[in-house]
């Protein structure tokens, strides 16, 4: 079994590690994105990635574009705090794969935005998501079948949203406080290679909205202008080592710093 995943936070590589259950080779799909192996094969494949504005990122949707998988059972899981939209379609429609299973599961939502975290992970605990992870799991195990479904709802809300690429206009609204120290950290974890930490802390315009940054800065130094919340989250199976080696690209020379 071979599964990439899309993860800022830990959502997404902790949902991909328990469906891999220590047997699938697990892909960072923000690793490979410079690599020129883009060709793929094993009995079962699988993506697992988070949706935004009710669509996937824009770099799964590049991805999907590049990469050409050979499969005899094909699967996709998307983690939502909300709504997942029409984001299982779109993720087939960009990768010209038809899945023979699609479900969704839904988390802590990290967009500070909109969302208090402390409560987040609190309706969290309320709703049995390890449970479901794990049926979601025993399903790709024994190779399901289950088709993509969007209420209408969901469509126009894709429609709506999921065309418009805003990421980069994020930064403008980020703020280093004087508790920065410089460590490096939000460099590290940034999964698009769109932060420079030197005498300051500098933003491109690559931005993909994972919010990485904000939540894994060790000093809680970096912040949203209309946050919800100075609280962060990092999924608790997942490591910030795991995130920086996840979100550290591989070109044909080897490992990026």
């Amino acid at each position: 079994m071979t599964i990439f995943y899309f993860t800022g936070t830990g959502n997404s590589l902790a949902v991909a590690k328990k469906i891999g259950n220590k047997n699938a080779s697990l892909i960072s799909i923000p690793q490979i994105m410079d690599s020129s192996t883009m060709h793929y094969s094993d009995d079962i494949i699988g993506i697992v990635f988070p949706v935004y504005f009710c669509s996937a990122p824009t770099m799964v949707r590049e991805f999907l574009k590049k990469i050409k998988l050979e499969a005899k059972y094909f699967f996709a899981v998307a983690t939502h705090g909300g709504m997942v939209g029409n984001s299982l379609k779109h993720v087939q429609k960009f990768g010209k794969i038809k899945f023979d299973y699609a479900n969704d599961i839904r988390m802590v939502d990290n967009y500070l935005p909109l969302y208090e975290i402390s409560k987040e992970a609190a309706a969290d605990a309320k709703r049995n998501t390890a449970e479901k992870i794990i049926a979601i799991a025993d399903d790709i195990d024994n190779c399901k079948l289950k088709k993509t479904r969007t209420k209408i709802l969901g469509k126009i809300l894709s429609g709506i949203l999921g065309n418009k690429r805003i990421y980069n206009k994020y930064p403008q609204n980020y703020i280093v406080d004087d508790k920065c120290n410089k460590c490096g950290i939000c460099a590290k974890v940034c999964l698009a290679k769109n932060i420079v930490v030197n005498k300051n802390v500098t933003f491109d315009n690559k931005c993909e909205a994972c919010f990485a940054c904000l939540h894994l800065c060790p000093q809680n130094a970096l912040h949203h202008k209309k946050q919800k919340s100075l609280k962060r989250w990092l999924h608790a199976d997942v490591s910030l080592n795991e995130i920086i080696l996840s979100n550290n690209r591989i070109t044909d020379e080897g490992l990026a710093e």
